[in-house]
């Protein structure tokens, strides 16, 4: 086990019902008054903000609302948001929703009392120090945000993350039945995400790490069996339950612990969705995570992760004398349950082709200045071969 450092100071107030303790919980936090952010309006429909300013109001918390954060942020949107707290004397920002809303939430908190542009800081041309209240009432498994140290910003195509423990909100409330409503889309690809946030993380390169993996392989196949039963049910609680729990520890930090390196097909993703934002996350994670696996099994690197990873998360039977139908194996399980859950397969299903494939290897690798680590690293020459595994 390598050395490592692991740090979650969110808390998770989790459970039915939870959302109507806001005004209590953001109290405990010193809050004054609260922008409550969500995205599209059907957490205005579901009449859940209603019950959030219901809450503030009990607790004498005064508060604003700014809905229309869309799907894969904007950095725009991000700073008009930190500009409207300022406006508006906000203390603490409310994400209501998923990854998204608390991403863009997440950076606009750095710049509320700063007057910073939340792109610069994603940039690195300024860094922060601090930053005001954020909180979360979650409405779908799957970024982990709630408890993470990333955001992930777009501006101009260009998709990009900053990775700070100051992204870490100061409390979660999650509540299973919120998830309730999701469609089923948004479910699948939302399972995809936490199993990637996961298995990334666990193809690392030293083996010396056995309860790490004993706990991400639990993971995992505790989230692939509630992905099954949440989209046959949506409103089975103890699979959405899974799921939400299953999310925030996903991302956290715990399943990287002890491990060295990785494989970052999230690095891949941004730049199928940054080319389109209309392409979910999830989606993209499932085209891009079998062509990763594939790219690997291909030069012969990671055996013995692809070999554990077929046997103990998705069940392949080992064949010691031939450990590549074992490796095959999992990879086409892996592909198989995504079908299963109704995720594309190729990059023409997400609107993209051959001839995007240049441009998002150039993106991705800063034109080939960069590359990243992992069993293999994986450059602009290698960036193509995936991209050109998920045609």
């Amino acid at each position: 086990m390598r050395d490592f450092e692991l740090c979650t100071p969110t808390k998770l107030y989790f459970g039915r019902g939870r959302e109507a303790e806001t005004g209590k919980i953001a109290s405990a936090f010193g809050a004054k008054k609260a922008l409550i952010c969500y995205g599209g309006g059907s957490a205005v429909r579901s009449g859940l903000i209603d019950r959030i300013k219901a809450s503030l109001d009990s607790a004498g918390i005064a508060h604003a609302e700014l809905g229309g954060v869309q799907a894969n942020p904007s950095a725009e949107f991000s700073g008009y948001t930190a500009r409207f707290a300022r406006e508006n004397g906000c203390d603490l920002l409310l994400a209501v929703g998923g990854g998204s809303v608390i991403d863009s939430v997440k950076m606009a908190a750095y710049c509320v009392e700063t007057g910073w542009e939340p792109w610069d800081i994603t940039t690195h041309k300024v860094t922060p120090t601090g930053r005001v209240r954020v909180g979360v009432i979650l409405t779908i498994a799957a970024t982990g945000s709630e408890m993470s140290n990333s955001a992930v910003l777009t501006n101009n195509s260009l998709k990009r993350g900053f990775s700070s423990d100051l992204n870490r909100p100061d409390f979660a409330i999650l509540d299973p039945e919120l998830s309730f409503t999701l469609p089923a889309y948004q479910t699948a690809c939302g399972v995809v995400d936490i199993l990637m946030h996961t298995m990334e993380r666990y193809m690392c390169t030293n083996e010396d790490n056995a309860l790490t993996d004993e706990l991400a392989e639990g993971l995992c196949r505790a989230v692939i069996d509630a992905g099954r039963r949440a989209m046959r049910a949506p409103e089975d609680y103890e699979a959405r339950a899974t799921l939400m729990l299953a999310g925030s520890l996903s991302h956290n930090g715990l399943m990287g612990a002890g491990r060295e390196c990785g494989l970052w097909a999230h690095k891949l993703e941004h730049e199928m969705s940054g080319l389109d934002p209309r392409i979910a996350h999830g989606a993209g994670l499932a085209v891009v995570w079998p062509a990763y696996l594939r790219f690997f099994a291909n030069h012969g690197a990671a055996g013995a992760r692809l070999l554990r990873y077929a046997v103990k998360i998705w069940g392949a039977e080992p064949d010691f004398e031939h450990p590549e139908r074992t490796i095959n194996a999992g990879i086409e399980r892996t592909r198989a349950y995504f079908d299963e859950l109704g995720m594309p397969r190729t990059l023409r299903e997400l609107g993209l082709g051959e001839e995007d494939i240049p441009l998002m290897c150039v993106k991705c690798t800063d034109n080939g200045a960069k590359s990243y680590p992992g069993i293999l690293p994986i450059g602009i020459k290698e960036a193509e071969e995936i991209f050109r595994l998920c045609l």
